[in-house]
């Protein structure tokens, strides 16, 4: 008896569509080439694949991929931080003040900044930059503004692609800005070692406004704006916030949720967030929750993609889009209920499923 060797698999990569890519845009380098200079700290060559990894196209996409490959060993090193908050929370004045104080200890940071899509014309302001001006002068500092795309809760689709090719650049801290609008703190959470809430006092009853499940995310809560007439409301919502925060059961990184007051404009308050971010890094560093913390969200981004990719796939079938609006029509006219629709659509297409 003999046993056959098999198929042999297909390359995972696309090489057709890289070099399809490199004779259109003649002079640019190999991705093996690219990953050596971002190593070497090219931020202008940083920027360009972060346009490729957002691109949609086949052929930017097929050098994305190969990029993102080539960087993984050079990756993981960082400490990747998400920020959220409240509409008028201060995020970008926080994130300037706070991103000064790091890169003043010689830490060189990455700030991607996800930026609001228009839902109507899918344009995007991209103002972050403008909102830090230090910060974008900074030669130590690398600001990222994103278009969400009107992709679920407004993340950028591609951050995470982007936090492996910043970490290759050697940029040693990430910060993942949300613009606050409710389920994109999900998504960044599921991408970050650090999730900070921010707030601000005097803005009625905080607790009333906060979901429950955003603060049940949270490993720290910053009560921002603590400055001149707001002290005494910084400190009585710190109060508050400590209170409700005991209220819920401790998290799996067996690290309780601290509160803090600070005030981006004055500076004071950063240098303590930044102790209180070492301190759980070497809280889940010892009892390993950082490392399976990062290994979770390696996966849950694996199957996300795969969703993703099969749902491209299937609107990309030919006659689609047709038999939709003819179901639409259907249930419309109360013939058939929606999931019936929906699963008469998906029968067709993957016949003897259920």
């Amino acid at each position: 008896m003999s046993v056959t060797g098999g198929v042999d698999q297909p390359s995972s990569v696309n090489r057709k569509a890289i070099e399809k890519f490199r004779k259109a845009r003649t002079g640019l380098p190999s991705p093996g080439e690219w990953v050596e200079r971002l190593r070497s700290g090219d931020r202008s060559l940083l920027s360009k694949a972060i346009t490729l990894v957002e691109s949609s196209l086949d052929e930017h996409q097929a050098v994305a991929q190969e990029l993102i490959r080539l960087s993984l060993p050079y990756a993981g090193n960082s400490l990747r931080v998400g920020i959220t908050g409240v509409p008028g929370a201060g995020k970008s004045t926080f994130i300037e003040s706070f991103g000064t104080h790091l890169t003043g200890k010689k830490h060189r940071l990455a700030v991607l900044a996800i930026d609001p899509s228009s839902s109507r014309s899918s344009g995007s302001i991209l103002g972050d930059k403008t909102r830090m001006p230090d910060l974008s002068s900074d030669p130590r500092a690398f600001i990222r503004p994103s278009p969400s795309g009107g992709s679920l809760g407004g993340v950028a689709r591609k951050t995470r692609e982007s936090i492996i090719l910043c970490e290759a650049a050697g940029y040693d801290i990430i910060i993942v800005e949300t613009v606050g609008v409710g389920q994109s703190e999900t998504a960044v959470h599921s991408m970050v070692d650090f999730f900070l809430l921010l707030m601000i006092p005097g803005a009625g009853d905080e607790l009333q406004g906060m979901k429950r499940g955003i603060m049940e995310m949270a490993d720290a809560i910053a009560i921002n704006k603590a400055d001149g007439d707001n002290i005494d409301a910084a400190n009585r919502a710190r109060s508050e916030f400590a209170n409700a925060l005991h209220l819920f059961p401790l998290p799996l990184s067996g690290w309780p949720p601290r509160v803090k007051t600070c005030s981006s404009v004055e500076g004071v308050g950063i240098r303590e967030i930044w102790k209180l971010i070492l301190d759980y890094k070497r809280h889940s560093t010892g009892n390993g929750f950082f490392k399976q913390r990062r290994a979770n969200q390696a996966t849950y981004w694996m199957h996300e993609t795969i969703r993703e990719r099969i749902q491209q796939r299937f609107f990309s079938q030919p006659g689609v889009s047709g038999q939709i609006s003819e179901l639409e029509k259907a249930v419309l006219r109360d013939e058939l209920s929606s999931f019936q629709a929906a699963a008469q659509l998906l029968e067709r297409f993957f016949p003897g499923k259920k």
